[in-house]
C-alpha cells in the first residue's frame, strides 16, 4: 500500500514537472516569436532600399 503511494507521488510530480517545463518553453517559443517580429520590423527598411538599389543598377546597366 505504502509503495503504490509512492508510485502515484512519483508520477504526479514527474507530471508536475513536465508541465513546468512545457509552460517554460511555450513562453519562450512566444517571446522567440515576438523577438523576431521586431528583428523584421527593424530590418525591413533597409531590405527594402536594397532591393530598390539592385532594381535601379540592374536597370542602369540594361540601358547601358
Amino acid at each position: 500500500m505504502v509503495l503504490l503511494i509512492v508510485w502515484g507521488a512519483a508520477v504526479v510530480l514527474a507530471l508536475v514537472v513536465l508541465g513546468a517545463i512545457g509552460y517554460g518553453l511555450a513562453g519562450a517559443f512566444g517571446r522567440l516569436t515576438r523577438e523576431l517580429a521586431a528583428a523584421e520590423r527593424d530590418v525591413r527598411p533597409l531590405l527594402d532600399q536594397t532591393q530598390a538599389t539592385r532594381s535601379e543598377q540592374a536597370f542602369r546597366r540594361a540601358g547601358a
